[in-house]
């Protein structure tokens, strides 16, 4: 299948391009800077469309490369979830590229989602939970899944929504708590100053997110709807942190309690993959 790939060069996007190729599939990447995705292992291995989405979106959806499904992972602006430009501004543009794509016969549309959607709901998230959304990065998600759910009423397309939770890997952001620790570990520093770590989350490597991708996207008749893309086993940030620890084999200080939790998500909630878990379940 020849797939659409937008935010080609982003942490989960250049993850997927890789995942899509190497389960055959053709990629169309597209992204803003085609200098960021040269140096990646599979530029030359893709047709890359540099382009603007929430400028002139027609260049990725226009000439011979018309695909099957597309993969909708750009989002600029992040990780500010508070600005009100998700609002403003990413949600009009997402729903206008999006629209475009189903008129110009896209059928199948992916677009990652995020668990801040759910608000400060505490526990195991299914696929079925309410949301309820405190940022305005988490409100345009989900004000995008339902009017993409409206859209649907009007020009039928399957949507898979693949609800993101935490993810680690290369690319990942350099503010992330075990970006700045393995920075902290290659600079040798004496202690790592981080939050107390009581907190549970749900963590996927960024393979893995990645290979879900594809798997739901090879499973569109079973697999639609909102996808929960995560591992469905939390574990505290303080556990998390000395694996990493172990596995680098880093006698570091940690200094726990030196950050305060962030104020818009709940102390302990992990997602419950149910469609992605029911996907791999072997066959008798």
């Amino acid at each position: 299948m020849k797939v659409l790939v937008t935010g080609a060069t982003g942490f989960v996007g250049r993850h997927v391009v890789r995942a899509l190729l190497a389960r055959g599939h053709s990629v169309v990447a597209v992204a803003r800077n085609a200098e960021k995705a040269r140096p990646l292992p599979w530029f030359t291995k893709v047709e890359f469309i540099s382009c603007d989405l929430h400028g002139d979106f027609q260049p990725a959806l226009s000439g011979g490369h018309q695909a099957g499904a597309l993969i909708h992972l750009a989002w600029p602006g992040l990780p500010n979830y508070r600005g009100f430009f998700h609002i403003g501004r990413n949600l009009p543009a997402d729903l206008a590229f999006l629209e475009a794509a189903v008129d110009a016969g896209i059928l199948q549309i992916m677009v990652a989602g995020t668990c801040l959607e759910f608000g400060m709901q505490y526990g195991p998230l299914t696929e079925q939970a309410d949301t309820a959304p405190i940022t305005a990065y988490g409100f345009a998600k989900d004000a995008l899944r339902k009017s993409l759910q409206f859209l649907q009423q009007d020009k039928p397309f399957t949507l898979q929504w693949m609800r993101l939770f935490y993810m680690h890997g290369e690319g990942q952001n350099p503010k992330s708590v075990l970006a700045q620790l393995d920075r902290a570990i290659d600079e040798e520093a004496p202690f790592f100053e981080m939050s107390a770590g009581d907190q549970l989350r749900d963590y996927l490597r960024a393979e893995d997110v990645a290979d879900n991708f594809v798997l739901a996207l090879e499973s569109s008749e079973s697999c639609s709807g909102v996808i929960n893309c995560c591992s469905g086993k939390p574990i505290s940030v303080l556990d998390l942190v000395s694996q990493r620890c172990q596995a680098r084999s880093s006698h570091i200080e940690l200094r726990r309690g030196y950050y305060p939790y962030p104020d818009y998500e709940p102390l302990a909630f992990w997602g419950c993959p149910t469609k992605l878990n029911n996907l791999k379940v072997p066959s008798a």
